[in-house]
Formats: structure tokens, C-alpha cells, sequence
């Protein structure tokens, strides 16, 4: 496949760049800094350096997914809201490319609630809260998209920079281990969703992982 990664040097679009480019596909990474990637991508990487929120309808067409692992400030995190209303409008009444979208643990379900609920009550949340209520948003403004080809992956309540390992798979509810951790590598995360993009289980709908 041709993939397109908004935000290749990123702790999630990083790792999901390199499990593309080991799985064969043809990858693009979009990025504001390039020197970013120093380190972090391998130093023959396909990269442009352009603002996704400039990104035209026409480039977008070319590949056979584009996936979103914009990152920014707690400050700015309506700006999740804004490139995935941006990439939605360029991309309306098509079925192809495929839109990915990294979500946040936020909207998923977690004893009756939504994690976004609890977390909000969580004494320190004026230093972080402002990231998974814009991540929940976009994930409601997805949910009332259906006529763009999307698909989201929502990480578990931890995601770290990590390995691949083995992974369990869900759909809207957090994943807890036995020991009641949910833990989810910025590897196992990339195969997780490489895994989707290749053998397509799901339109328009999103899922989740932890680590196995």
C-alpha cells in the first residue's frame, strides 16, 4: 500500500512508519520539523516537510491510507478536532484513501463510564485533561461521519514508548490485564494497526488494544 503518516516522528507515527516500511508498504511521512526525525526514522525516509492542515484533496487521493498521529500541546488540543474536521472535508463522498486515526484512551468505556469521566476527577487533570476531551470530541465528530472511509485505534489508559509484543484486540472498552493494567506500546500499537489496515475487519468504527 501507499500510507501517508501525519506526524511520522511521533512516539505512535514513528512506530508506525517503521512497522509499515518493514511490512513492504510504500510510506510518506508528513511532518513540520524534519530535523525531528533524526534518531527516530531511518535516514533514507520519505519525508515532506508541510503543514497537514494544508494537506489538498488532490495529494490525499494518492495514497491507499493516510494516518493521523498528529501530536501537539495540551493548550492546543483542539487542534485533534480541527485537522480531523480538515482531512474529513477533503476527503468527502470517497471510499478511498482509508483514514486512520490515532485516538485517545478517553472515549473508551471503563465500569459503566466513559475513562474521560474519571479522569477529569482526577486531581491533577488541569495539567492533561484538555488532551482526552478534544481526543473524545474527535472521536464523536468521526461517529457522525459516514461518508468517509475511517477507521480509529484508541491506545490503552498507558501508552508508552515500546516494542511490539503480542496484543488483545477490543472495540470500545478499556483493556486491563490480570493484574488490572492497561499498558499499550507504541509497537504493539503500529502492528496492531498495520494488522487492520492489511486485513480490513472494520468501517467506520474504531477499536482498541493493549499489550498482550
Amino acid at each position: 500500500m501507499k500510507i501517508a503518516i501525519i506526524g511520522a516522528t511521533g512516539n505512535a507515527g514513528s512506530a508506525i512508519y517503521k512497522e509499515a516500511l518493514k511490512r513492504g508498504h510504500e510510506v510518506t511521512g508528513y511532518v513540520r520539523h524534519p530535523d525531528k526525525s533524526i534518531g527516530v526514522l531511518p535516514p533514507d525516509a520519505e519525508l515532506v516537510q508541510q503543514d497537514a492542515f494544508t494537506l489538498t484533496r488532490d495529494q490525499l487521493l494518492a495514497y491507499d491510507a493516510v494516518v493521523d498521529a498528529f501530536a501537539t500541546t495540551v493548550e492546543q488540543a483542539y487542534l485533534h478536532i480541527d485537522l480531523a474536521d480538515h482531512l474529513i472535508h477533503e476527503l468527502r463522498e470517497t471510499t478511498s484513501p482509508r483514514l486512520v486515526f490515532i485516538l485517545g484512551a478517553g472515549s473508551l468505556e471503563t465500569d459503566g463510564k466513559l475513562l474521560y469521566d474519571l479522569l477529569k476527577n482526577d486531581p491533577h487533570a488541569p495539567a492533561f485533561i484538555n488532551t482526552p476531551k478534544n481526543q473524545l470530541r474527535e472521536y464523536q465528530l468521526l461517529q457522525w461521519t459516514d461518508n468517509v472511509n475511517w477507521v480509529g485505534i484508541s491506545p490503552s489508559m498507558n501508552f508508552e514508548h515500546g516494542p511490539a509484543t503480542k496484543y488483545v484486540r477490543g472495540d470500545n472498552t478499556l483493556l486491563k490485564d490480570e493484574e488490572g493494567q492497561s499498558v499499550l506500546n507504541s509497537g504493539t500499537l503500529a502492528v496492531a494497526l498495520l494488522d487492520e489496515l492489511e486485513k480490513p475487519t472494520i468501517k467506520q468504527a474504531r477499536f482498541t488494544a493493549r499489550n498482550a
